[in-house]
């Protein structure tokens, strides 16, 4: 009897075993879910007026093929990318035919950089300029799932098939499927700006104004990298008329609009110990006179100023950038360490004296970004300084020094000099 006991409390000890390794462990069900590969489209428009030659002596076509094999090779490992053409193929001019040539150029997935290359080099402008049909075309193709999805248009000009594409990417946004439209307008005029800023602003992207080969390169690498780390899609902040009202930021990357010569408050809470690095961009998405600048301060809550950086041009634009550095001594060493240190509250007042001429409208504002980070700071303040300011003192004090002992030796010169001279 105790024999058979034993067998049967065997028996179900293994049975029990079998089921436990059976089952999902609780280590395998806490394994984190792969995060989904993010999808970029480049929607290129290969329409006949990007024959014009105004881009650094060359085409526009030529300049944006440039850009995509400077672009496509740096493409991260991570991303995939597909490319989407508009008014590549059919040169007639039936309306109708033209309004529907867009296609996919290379499919949303892997990328291989030859075959890539490739299809972008047999492209030669053709067509109209359907860019609302493109863009629906372009949410087809990065349909599905819930990965950082991103078009990047690049066109020289506005729509000329009577869909409004500004009103498809409200449509887009409005289906609630997070993708974001950047738009880039090579040598645009005002018409192509304002249709081009109203599709970005539709969906939370950006527009930029492109007038060189090396600016529409850089410019959509940044936002090819932008989808690849989906922390630095920028948040929206609206800056206030005061510091009082204006809203709290913490490190991060933000977007806000400002009128022609407006200035916008921003609050950062700062500790002992810390620094306050802020860096503010603004764009030029339209016409502007020239003499400009953008002011970046950060000022106390009672208006004592305590660092600014400031930027200023001349010329044509397409955005300007400054930035500053406030680093916050950390607490006395008599103060004890059961006292919880107080946040410092920073201002940040973001200014540009940006004008227009009379035909080009001033609303919406410009965009801008701004770049919050907050960071260990040094031991001491001075430690800034003696890498900064401090060592023109030094050299200050050393060209002093220098200046007297050569001051000394051409004196003793000229005295030895006279003598000779009197002797002889």
């Amino acid at each position: 009897m105790i024999t058979r006991k034993r067998l049967a409390t065997g028996a179900c000890a293994l049975l029990a075993a079998l089921a436990v390794a059976l089952l999902p462990t609780g280590a395998a069900a806490d394994e984190p879910v792969a995060k989904e590969t993010p999808k970029v489209e480049l929607v290129l428009d290969v329409s006949g007026s990007m024959r014009a030659r105004d881009i650094d002596g060359q085409s526009r076509m030529s300049a944006a093929k440039q850009a995509f094999n400077e672009v496509l090779d740096a493409v991260p490992e991570e991303v995939a990318l597909g490319i989407r053409t508009l008014g590549a193929d059919y040169p007639g001019q039936d309306r109708k035919r033209g309004c529907k040539d867009t296609r996919q150029l290379y499919p949303v997935g892997p990328l291989d950089r030859t075959e890539a290359k490739t299809a972008v080099a047999t492209l030669a402008p053709t067509g109209w300029t359907p860019i609302g049909p493109a863009l629906l075309g372009a949410a087809d193709d990065l349909e599905g799932g819930d990965a950082t999805r991103r078009i990047v248009l690049i066109t020289d000009g506005e729509d000329t098939c009577g869909v409004d594409p500004c009103q498809i990417a409200r449509q887009i946004a409005a289906e609630g499927i997070h993708l974001v439209i950047d738009t880039l307008g090579l040598v645009p005029d005002a018409k192509t700006r304002q249709q081009l800023a109203c599709i970005a602003e539709a969906t939370g992207g950006t527009y930029t104004s492109i007038h060189r080969t090396e600016d529409l390169s850089r410019r959509v690498r940044q936002l090819v990298d932008r989808a690849a780390d989906p922390v630095v899609v920028p948040v929206d902040a609206k800056g206030a008329a005061r510091c009082v009202d204006a809203p709290q930021l913490k490190p991060g990357l933000y977007t806000d609009r400002e009128s022609f010569g407006e200035h916008r408050w921003y609050r950062v809470d700062l500790l002992p110990g810390q620094e306050l690095r802020a860096s503010v961009s603004v764009s030029a998405d339209r016409a502007v006179n020239d003499d400009y600048g953008v002011l970046l301060r950060a000022v106390t809550l009672h208006g004592r100023e305590i660092v600014r950086g400031a930027e200023a041009g001349d010329g044509r634009t397409d955005v300007i950038s400054t930035g500053l550095r406030y680093p916050k001594p950390q607490l006395d060493d008599d103060v004890a360490d059961d006292v919880k240190p107080a946040a410092e509250t920073v201002c940040l007042q973001v200014s540009n004296s940006f004008s227009a001429p009379p035909s080009v409208k001033t609303t919406p504002g410009m965009p801008i970004e701004l770049t919050v980070d907050v960071v260990d700071g040094p031991a001491t303040a001075s430690d800034v300084a003696s890498f900064g300011l401090g060592r023109g003192w030094w050299l200050l004090g050393l060209l002093v020094l220098v200046g007297f002992v050569a001051g000394l030796l051409w004196g003793w010169l000229s005295r030895w000099r006279v003598a000779v001279w009197r002797t002889n």
